[in-house]
């Protein structure tokens, strides 16, 4: 798995220092707005979405918008580009099931250190999430695409999620 995703990658950068502009749905598209971020996420398979998400020591993630299809596997790998250490600025990547109230997740996430950020009575709210990490360090997940419908993402590191956040959309 991590090797295709090296060969993705390599092909992707070879391709783009090349100035091969061509974007179709099995590349990567990150586009950008005055307020948003999106990452259609690319497929190495029909039935595999591969998902590259980056949180920083400002907390903030670098996209804030996730686009893959029903039924998918979905590969995603978190990325701390800071330099903090977990215990002060540690992230992770937290999705919820649709109509889990944000705020009173990430309320009661405050006293989950021990179990990620994940509250142990709300675990059933939660459809996949990461370990928590800290700069310099990346960790792996991957998951079913749940049903149609939008879904929220968070960082549920206490604080972190009023800017660590964003929605998870399957087509």
């Amino acid at each position: 798995m991590k090797k295709s995703i090296f060969l993705f990658a390599l092909a992707t950068l070879f391709f783009a220092s090349c100035g091969n502009n061509a974007s179709t749905s099995d590349s990567s598209a990150t586009e950008s707005t005055d307020t948003e971020m999106t990452e259609e996420a690319p497929a190495a398979a029909e039935d595999e979405a591969i998902v590259t998400i980056k949180g920083d020591d400002a907390m903030k993630y670098d996209i804030t918008e996730i686009k893959v299809k029903e039924g998918q596997t979905v590969s995603l790998t978190l990325v701390h580009t800071g330099k903090a250490p977990v215990a002060a600025m540690g992230h992770n990547w937290v999705l919820l099931k649709q109509g889990v109230d944000m705020e009173k997740f990430a309320t009661a996430a405050i006293n989950a250190k021990d179990n990620d950020y994940i509250p142990k009575d709300m675990e059933g709210d939660v459809i996949a999430h990461t370990k928590t990490i800290g700069g310099g360090e990346t960790t792996d997940i991957e998951f079913t695409a749940p049903a149609k419908g939008t879904y929220d993402f968070l960082c549920s590191f206490p604080g972190h999620h009023a800017t660590m956040k964003g929605k998870f959309i399957v087509e």
